[in-house]
């Protein structure tokens, strides 16, 4: 059974940068497409970004494309997510996911059977 647990999560002044981690055990992700979605307090699960296995293909929504970056090292079997130039609204719980494949619904929650505990995100004014 697999296990993803995020860390890299804190509290980070506007216009600051974090660098989440999700590592992988129990399974190689090498063959998995993989994501990242958060959680704001009385918000919807919201996708944020997703990288296929061969990382050739990668997505992120609209509020993030331009400041975040997914990437994965497979042989470390460990997922990450840059994020720059941070925003207030990016407060929120950030998780990771892995699907069996880049699904064109692949922003969609329900297409992910594997899920972190999450990492806290906290963007001060």
């Amino acid at each position: 059974q697999v296990q993803l647990v995020e860390s890299g999560g804190g509290l980070v002044q506007a216009g600051g940068s974090l660098r989440l981690s999700c590592k992988a055990s129990g399974r190689f992700i090498a063959s998995y497409a993989m994501a990242w979605f958060r959680q704001a307090p009385g918000k919807e699960r919201e996708f944020v970004a997703a990288i296929s296995w061969s990382v050739e293909n990668t997505d992120y929504s609209d509020s993030v494309k331009g400041r975040f970056t997914i990437s994965r090292d497979n042989p470390q079997n460990t997922v990450y997510l840059q994020m720059n130039s941070l925003e207030t609204e990016d407060t929120a719980v950030y998780y990771c996911a892995m699907a069996p494949t880049f699904y064109q619904a692949r922003r969609a929650p329900s297409s992910y059977d594997s899920w972190g505990q999450g990492t806290q995100v906290t963007v001060s004014s």
